[in-house]
């Protein structure tokens, strides 16, 4: 099954680290923009928190791939918004 990792750069992919801080800012920007920074951000530390312990590699590329995913998503939907038009998506 291909992951949706190949979309970021590898240094935020591969860690996880990088990529907890990459859906915390990104949490504080669309927090900011809708007035609830504050609850944006707690819903991304409680995701990863609730997930620090797992041990399972498929489970752990999954979450992973999860939070890519998010990523990937609002990069196209600030995309969208700022040329007026649809980006197209591959399946």
């Amino acid at each position: 099954m291909p992951t949706l990792q190949g979309s970021l750069p590898p240094e935020l992919a591969n860690n996880v680290v990088r990529l907890y801080r990459e859906c915390l800012r990104r949490a504080t920007f669309i927090g900011k923009q809708q007035h609830n920074t504050e609850l944006v951000v707690g819903m991304v530390r409680q995701q990863f928190k609730k997930h620090m312990n797992e041990t399972d590699p498929e489970k752990i590329q999954k979450l992973k791939d999860d939070a890519a995913r998010g990523l990937i998503n609002h990069m196209l939907f600030e995309s969208e918004k700022l040329t007026g038009r649809k980006v197209s998506q591959r399946s």
